[in-house]
């Protein structure tokens, strides 16, 4: 053997590396995968509150127009007093015609319609609602089980003990003269850097929305709410939605 051929103490270091590297990196990788697929759903579930519930809040925000019926209606649904809620969205012309825009109003009188109006929102709201509550339970138990994931890597791939062991191919005391140890104060380095972050609950990235009451439960309250609204605003707004595409700018 040349002296400048590798010794066998060399080869087996490079050796045990790489097969702690693949071992450790692959299932690193897999985590990474993970934790990429939890951002991406946590991104499509988020469409469901920003395109769906936010719309079927905004219109009956916009049909009850007042901000103490809105408060009132808020706190008998127990959703949160700030969910999608902005004055302004009450006031817009523009909003008003986007978010009703192919909604189907029926009813023989304006009182009627204007009621079936803010309950059929309702009924949308309460299905949107579920289906969002039911992707977020999934988002929780994908959390659960990524989390999990990191703790059996931790416990199968000890970094501190790895980086030990590999200090220990360049000290000729403890594994025969074997080079390519690691550098002072490197194993501490890359410990941290390689530290894999526990996945964070979908509360951090979305609102928690309890579930709606059923529409039979609080009917009576809502009746009296829609009345109230309806003696304020309500044929005025029915009129308004009757009218078809650009007859308001006339």
């Amino acid at each position: 053997m040349s002296p400048d051929s590798p010794n066998i103490h060399e080869v087996l270091a490079y050796e045990i590396k790489k097969e702690i590297a693949d071992r450790y990196f692959g299932f690193r990788k897999l985590i990474e995968d993970d934790k990429l697929d939890f951002a991406e759903k946590t991104r499509q579930y988020s469409f469901i509150l920003e395109k769906r519930i936010s719309f079927d809040l905004i219109r009956i925000y916009i049909a009850l127009k007042e901000e103490k019926l809105i408060l009132r209606f808020l706190s008998l649904t127990g959703l949160p007093s700030d969910l999608f809620y902005d004055p302004y969205l009450t006031r817009s012309n523009t909003i008003r015609q986007r978010v009703f825009s192919g909604v189907r109003i029926h009813g023989l009188f304006h009182s009627s319609r204007f009621k079936n109006l803010i309950f059929d929102c309702y009924d949308r709201l309460e299905v949107h609602v579920a289906e969002y509550r039911t992707k977020f339970g999934e988002l929780n138990k994908y959390r659960e089980e990524i989390n999990e994931e990191i703790e059996t890597f931790y416990r199968k791939n000890d970094l501190g003990s790895i980086m030990g062991f590999l200090k220990t191919l360049g000290d000729p005391n403890k594994s025969g003269s074997m080079e390519g140890g690691m550098e002072v104060g490197m194993a501490q380095h890359m410990e941290a850097k390689m530290h894999i972050t526990p996945q964070l609950p979908p509360e951090h990235y979305l609102p928690v929305i309890q579930s709606l009451p059923p529409v039979a439960s609080i009917k009576g309250e809502l009746k009296s709410i829609i009345r109230a609204a309806y003696e304020d605003h309500g044929a005025e707004l029915i009129h308004l939605l009757a009218k078809k595409p650009g007859e308001a700018a006339r």
